[in-house]
Order: C-alpha cells, then sequence, then structure tokens
C-alpha cells in the first residue's frame, strides 16, 4: 500500500533523524523531575536570617551618600545586610552600588576570612569553608558580571557560595547538584553553550520533526489495525 509505505518511510527516517534528542529530552525530563528544584538550587544549605531593624536615623545620609553618583540617582534602596546597613543606589545610567549607610562611603575590601566567614553563617549543612576566593569577573554560572566572592564548602555536593563584594550577601548559590541539572538542562532546551534560549530555530525544527513522527506513528498504528481487523473478519468467514 502507497499510504503504508510513506508513512513508513517517513517514520523511520525521521526518528534517526531526531531520535538522539529525543532520548535526551526524555532523560533530561527525568533528571528535571527527579531532582527538587529546591535542592539544585542548594535551597536548604541556606541558613533564614532574621530581618534587623535598621535605625531610621540612617535616613539622613541618603543626601551625603546621593551626592557621590554622577549624573544622578535614579533609585535608592535602603537594606540591611551581613556587613550592616546599606544604601543601594542605581543610577541614571550604570550598574548599582552599594554604600554604607553609616558613612555614605564604599564598604571596606573583603578579607577571606571575612568572605569565608559570612558564607558560613549564610549555611546550614554538614560542610565547612574550604576556601574563599575573590574573582575579577563573575564565572558564566552565576548569571552575573563583575567581581564576586566563591566560597567553596566540604560537603558532599560541593556546595559555592557566591557573595557580593560589596555586602557580602549571598547572591548565588551553586553545586556539583546544580551543575549536572544544568547539563541535561542544555541538552533538552537544545541551547548547548547559554542553555537560556528555549525558542531558537533549531528546536522549533526539532519539535516539528518529533510531531511528525508520532502523527505517522499513528497512522502506522491505524492502517496495521485496519488490516488486521480486515484479515480477522475474513478468516471467521471462511468456511
Amino acid at each position: 500500500m502507497p499510504m503504508l509505505r510513506l508513512s513508513t518511510q517517513l517514520h523511520k527516517w525521521i526518528a534517526l533523524v531526531v531520535g538522539v534528542q529525543v532520548l535526551f529530552w526524555v532523560a533530561g525530563g527525568l533528571v528535571m523531575t527527579a531532582i527538587p528544584i529546591e535542592t539544585v538550587r542548594s535551597e536548604h544549605h541556606v541558613r533564614e536570617a532574621a530581618p534587623a531593624a535598621l535605625p531610621a536615623v540612617l535616613l539622613r545620609a541618603l543626601p551625603d551618600a546621593a551626592g557621590t553618583m554622577a549624573g544622578g540617582v535614579a533609585r535608592a534602596e535602603l537594606k540591611s545586610t551581613p556587613r550592616g546597613p546599606a544604601w543601594v543606589l542605581t543610577p541614571v545610567r550604570g550598574e548599582p552600588v552599594a554604600l554604607a549607610a553609616d558613612t555614605g562611603r564604599p564598604f571596606p575590601a573583603l578579607t577571606p576570612a571575612e568572605a569565608a566567614r559570612l558564607a558560613a553563617q549564610a549555611y546550614t549543612g554538614e560542610g565547612r569553608p574550604v576556601s574563599a576566593v575573590h574573582l575579577s569577573e563573575a564565572p558564566a554560572e552565576t548569571g552575573r558580571t563583575g567581581p564576586i566572592w566563591r566560597v567553596e564548602f566540604s560537603d558532599r555536593e560541593q556546595t559555592a557560595f557566591y557573595l557580593s563584594p560589596e555586602t557580602g550577601e549571598v547572591v548565588t548559590r551553586r553545586s556539583a547538584v546544580w551543575r549536572f541539572y544544568d547539563f541535561f538542562w542544555r541538552l533538552h532546551v537544545m541551547d548547548w553553550k547559554h542553555g537560556e534560549d528555549f525558542n531558537h530555530p533549531l528546536i522549533i525544527v526539532t519539535t516539528i520533526l518529533t510531531l511528525s513522527i508520532v502523527v505517522t506513528g499513528f497512522i502506522l498504528l491505524w492502517i496495521r489495525l485496519s488490516r488486521d481487523i480486515r484479515l480477522a473478519h475474513a478468516a471467521r468467514r471462511k468456511p
């Protein structure tokens, strides 16, 4: 039958082309459903910190702090940080700047010992800090730019806390679990370099081809079932 032959050929060759990616989709889906996202984000290693009250007198330091920003301030936020209250000033152009709220000046540079101490305060788990390194440029896995501190712990998941070099806040967390998850995520979305774009032409075309496999599979199933039913009826009518 021409229809059966055509459907069989399309099904076979398209499956051969996209079969490996379908395997990656299934494997990636399994990983993403089997590992809780809280574990991937190392949220189980985050110590809950009680919010600290901010003295109202610090509001008076805003004009002095804002006066240091060339071009003007678009936004000002007063918040509590591990190194004390801070004004986070967002200029009209450029990146936000964190200043000590009591002085209106930049925080002193973090030392490795202080970075390790602040990371340990924010961490809960069986590990301990084993290294504290200042990086002039944040690794790609953090999704950030600029300088950053990385503090690694001795737990089984190889957890690393990334800290702001100004305020000492934990801005993101990574671990071997996250990297394992990220590997399968990149395979899943077919963005092997960045793992961010899941609307690119390659994945759209592959999805269309995979859909055609399903459609031709149903056609093959319908044709073969119809043929088997006819053969069964013919067999019953024979004397």
